[in-house]
């Protein structure tokens, strides 16, 4: 696997856990603000369980992206490549040594 690509995907599943925790954070506030029952809490915990499960089987169902899926999606994206940024250093080169 490309390390790029990997780190994407590892950043992908750190935000997913992020966001879990941030979620469970907030519910227990609701609890504590007594906004939210603790059955009610324990449910959206749940809910979100679920729906996380839920969402990493579609995933692997589906093989998540591909190489070229992400090449694709940087190549939107429109960013400058390694090809442009040596082309851009060699134009500065060499207005630099005029």
């Amino acid at each position: 696997m490309d390390i790029s690509f990997k780190k994407i995907v590892l950043a992908g599943i750190g935000s997913m856990a992020y966001s879990f925790e941030k979620s469970s954070e907030l519910i227990d506030s609701l609890i504590k603000k007594g906004e939210l029952t603790v059955e009610q809490g324990k449910e959206l915990n749940e809910e979100l369980k679920r729906k996380k499960v839920h969402e990493q089987e579609t995933e692997n169902a589906s093989g998540g992206i591909t190489p070229d899926d992400l090449k694709k999606m940087l190549l939107d994206l429109n960013l400058a490549t390694r090809d442009d940024i040596r082309n851009l250093e060699e134009r500065i080169k060499n207005i630099e040594d005029r």
